[in-house]
């Protein structure tokens, strides 16, 4: 059972040395421990500080991509190296190596495809009150996305076997935390959440630089998961949303603006329905647009997902054989050869 610890970075080599100083490379149940950095363009010698703590690999992104884009490669490069399991945790020092064992511990007993730990904002000293607030909100939004609860969805620390990191199929740049969450029930992926501790900051937050700005991308990048991971639900609601308002409107408008609209009752009631008739097509085009996002999606994942499991000898390749051969059965074969 082999265990790759990744660490994104950007221009970390301040802190750095002592994030990987803390890292175990013995941990009960994994025959390997490999540590791997993602150096995301970095500028100020990020790479050098990791090869001189002695990291086993180190992936260069040129020119800098963003989180999304280093945990992603991170996720392909474990993947490579033969990770069973992949551990994602930030270079600023913020979560705690000792919980690493807890945190693979339900994947190693086959409970689940994913752990997320749950920082317990809500008892976080130097977490401010909008922190707390924004936190509160976030978790709202992803539990109407997700249909559960979800303690501390933009958690960064977080364990993946081989069948959750092969599924990864990130479309924004931003980060990984809520768009991963929304697509675990589309890649049929089962996710667990244990409390952990964590250090206080090191330097200020890069992701929340602005708060509206981050409270806005957040909601763009999980509207538009749950769109494409479930385009019917996304599109009834988006309906339901604006037909009745739209519909109403334009008639009230050219009622009130129209000569003698009101000898021209029934020619007028033709009105809301002819609008809800183009709106109703608009959001269809939507609908198809969206379902064929998704199969593409569908059609990456499952392949992602043979070449991590080529190996007749990779752990837990019989225990997903029923998952395959369904996502075989069900993926639209000519939809994705036309994508």
């Amino acid at each position: 059972m082999k265990l790759v610890i990744q660490i994104p970075c950007f221009n970390e080599a301040a802190i750095l040395g002592a994030t990987l100083s803390d890292l175990p490379r013995l941990i009960p149940g994994i025959d390997q421990v490999e540590w791997l950095v993602i150096d995301d363009g970095s500028s100020d010698g990020t790479q050098q500080v990791a090869e001189n703590a002695g990291v086993d690999a180190v992936v260069r992104l040129e020119p800098h991509q963003g989180l999304a884009a280093a945990y992603s490669a991170g996720m392909r490069a474990g993947l490579r190296r033969g990770a069973d399991i992949i551990v994602n945790f930030d270079a600023d020092g913020q979560y705690r190596a000792e919980d690493i064992p807890r945190l693979i511990e339900p994947i190693l007993n086959g409970r689940a495809d994913m752990v997320i730990g749950d920082r317990q904002v809500a008892t976080i000293e130097w977490f401010s009150p909008m922190k707390r607030r924004v936190h509160r909100f976030g978790c709202w939004m992803v539990r109407l996305a997700v249909g559960e609860r979800v303690p501390d969805p933009v958690s960064g620390f977080r364990a993946l076997g081989r069948w959750a990191a092969a599924a990864t199929a990130l479309m924004n740049r931003h980060t990984h935390t809520l768009e991963t969450l929304v697509q675990a029930g589309a890649f049929e992926i089962q996710i667990e959440h244990i409390p952990i501790r964590t250090n206080p900051p090191t330097r200020p937050s890069r992701l929340i630089l602005n708060v509206r700005t981050y409270v806005a991308r957040q909601v763009a990048t999980l509207a538009r998961a749950f769109a494409v991971c479930r385009p019917v639900a996304a599109c009834a609601l988006l309906l339901l949303a604006i037909l009745p308002p739209v519909a109403w409107l334009a008639h009230a408008l050219l009622r009130d603006w129209l000569p003698g609209s009101a000898n021209h009752a029934e020619e007028m009631s033709l009105i809301p329905a002819g609008i809800a008739v183009l709106t109703s097509l608009a959001i269809l085009a939507l609908y198809r647009k969206l379902s064929r996002r998704r199969e593409a999606l569908r059609a990456q994942v499952y392949q992602q997902r043979l070449e991590a499991f080529e190996s007749t000898d990779s752990p837990g390749a019989t225990a997903h054989d029923q998952k395959f051969a369904a996502a075989a059965g069900s993926l639209d074969a000519t939809t994705s050869r036309k994508l």
